[in-house]
């Protein structure tokens, strides 16, 4: 799980300022295609103040996932990069999506 954790990260690490990308993309460029959830998972269990851009993954919709206060926190973080974010938490892949 180390292995997994450290190429997941390392991808996570690379998206640039004002981009998102998708859970599914992160799996698929670390080498774990199919394993979307795993990287929510992972994600779910950064520790507090983590430097990890972990706002800029969002689901395959091209929505934010998380609810609450989750919701505005990562909500916010986008929005501060200048990636619009509508009410329900949408943010056009099409504009946004990193491209690597």
């Amino acid at each position: 799980m180390d292995q997994f954790l450290s190429q997941i990260f390392a991808v996570i690490h690379q998206i640039p300022f004002g981009t998102v990308t998708t859970y599914g993309e992160v799996a698929r460029m670390a080498g774990y295609p199919g394993y979307a959830r795993h990287v929510g998972k992972a994600l779910g269990n950064l520790p507090e103040g983590s430097k990890l851009p972990w706002f800029r993954v969002i689901n395959s919709q091209g929505k934010i996932s998380l609810s609450g206060a989750d919701f505005v926190r990562q909500r916010d973080k986008l929005l501060a990069e200048q990636i619009e974010v509508n009410q329900n938490g949408r943010i056009n892949l099409r504009k946004y999506k990193w491209q690597p």
